[in-house]
């Protein structure tokens, strides 16, 4: 099968007229992880009834009123014409509130639907736990709003066997997946976790990413290959483009600018007339051009490393053998990123994909490789005997700063309490480990990982 772009289980060739532009076999993978109808996603959550139904969430609505913003609607709710950041008063005529047509005999209710007010504290605890999701399956993650994401895993995952990418000259291919399979896992793993629906666009560039993610929603997966970027893009609306909004998408088509390919193909001076630099810039990416690369704002909350076994393997030597590695790159980045971590967990896949999490807490911050690699398998002592299809290592509950550092020498194991945290009242900094093979200064949890 020639090489293409992907939408969900389906393979198309490039458009008619363009040829690959590159065989660039190091190209970066990007996802752009987009939550569908992430509001409405969460009041379902916590009332299941909903699924299903048409659900409005309004910003400044309160129940039985009118006034305020639509927030978001669901694709139920937008079939009836109510869009994102229409007047609730007009939402409510195009589809009127159960409640209200159950009373009034003019009305029906099956052509009704839920109205919610926006929750915004809830919705944000939600969308830590997706953030989390993400963060176990990609080192570096981007959060750019409460409900999208970028990740790059450029070094986890490979392209496939089309002739457009292939970034599998550093380690061995039974150790990474493809980009399909990674993003059905991502999303699955969202799902399952989590509770809501994800679309996950993939390509070489960020925005390319994100115009993916958008190609095939609800619940989408598209991938766009190295090389195809601009055939993928050509056909779309030139708004498609990243930073084309609505005033930009009618002066180009004032300009004849109609797609993303005309916008490719554009003059470039009369691009930089009409909009400045910004316009080179549009240009730059309706070409699939695009040098920014996906960096984090703020610090992270955990680091990790995870690796899968070309198969499920039940040898307890092997096991200990990948997870002594895995800790190893894991205090070794924390040590470049001058990382300290009050907790140490593991995480073990078994087959099919039953995940499970383990991890030890600490007193206090520490940096310390042999500490990582010692509670990672003693951890992993308890699934011995257990096939596994994967392993991970974590450290978490991070902080930056150097003078926090708890050393290991002299701590008594008797002040730590249960829950791993100094006595009340105590200097985290003064703090000592003593003997941590023992169990007294930890806590062994199931974790989030």
């Amino acid at each position: 099968m020639a090489p293409g772009r992907r939408t969900g289980d389906r393979e198309h060739p490039p458009a008619e007229g363009f040829e690959r532009l590159t065989d660039d076999r190091h190209q970066r993978v990007v996802c752009h992880v987009d939550m569908d109808c992430f509001y409405a996603a969460c009041e379902r959550l916590r009332e299941p009834a909903l699924r299903g139904e048409p659900l409005v969430v309004g910003m400044g609505y309160e129940a039985d009123e009118s006034h305020g913003a639509v927030a978001t609607a669901s694709y139920e709710a937008r079939e009836y014409g109510v869009e994102s950041a229409m007047a609730i008063s007009e939402a409510l005529e195009l589809l009127p509130r159960k409640v209200d047509a159950a009373g009034d005999p003019d009305l029906d209710v099956d052509e009704a639907g839920f109205y919610r007010p926006v929750d915004l504290e809830y919705y944000e605890e939600v969308a830590a736990d997706v953030k989390a999701a993400l963060r176990e399956r990609a080192d570096v993650v981007r959060e750019v709003s409460i409900d999208e994401a970028y990740l790059d895993v450029t070094d986890s995952v490979r392209w496939g066997d089309g002739a457009g990418g292939g970034n599998q000259a550093t380690v061995d291919d039974g150790q990474r997946p493809t980009v399909v399979e990674f993003a059905r896992d991502l999303k699955e793993r969202i799902r399952e976790t989590v509770g809501v629906v994800a679309s996950v666009g993939v390509a070489p560039t960020m925005s390319a990413a994100k115009v993916a993610s958008d190609h095939d929603k609800p619940d989408g997966l598209t991938v766009v290959e190295p090389g195809e970027v601009r055939a993928f893009l050509a056909p779309l609306p030139a708004e498609a483009i990243h930073n084309v909004g609505p005033v930009t998408a009618r002066q180009l088509r004032a300009m004849g600018v109609e797609t993303a390919g005309d916008l490719a193909a554009a003059d470039r001076e009369a691009l930089r007339e009409q909009f400045g630099e910004r316009g080179l810039g549009v240009r730059r990416f309706a070409r699939g051009e695009d040098p920014r690369e996906v960096e984090p704002v703020g610090e992270p909350k955990s680091l990790s490393r995870e690796s899968a076994f070309t198969e499920a393997t039940d040898d307890p030597g092997r096991k200990r053998e990948r997870v002594r590695g895995l800790a190893v790159d894991v205090a070794d980045r924390a040590r470049r990123e001058d990382a300290l971590y009050r907790t140490i967990g593991i995480k073990v896949v078994v087959p099919p994909f039953d995940v499970n999490t383990r991890a030890r807490s600490l007193p206090g911050p520490v940096q310390d490789a042999d500490l990582v690699v010692e509670t990672a398998l003693e951890l992993l002592g308890e699934f011995e005997d257990t096939e596994v299809r994967k392993l991970g290592v974590r450290v978490s509950n991070l902080s930056f700063t150097e003078d926090e550092q708890a050393s290991l020498a002299g701590f008594d194991a008797d002040d730590a309490t249960d829950s791993g945290a100094d006595d009340a009242g105590a200097d985290s900094t003064d703090r000592r480990l003593a003997d941590h093979s023992g169990s007294g200064w930890v806590q062994t949890v199931l974790s989030d990982f």
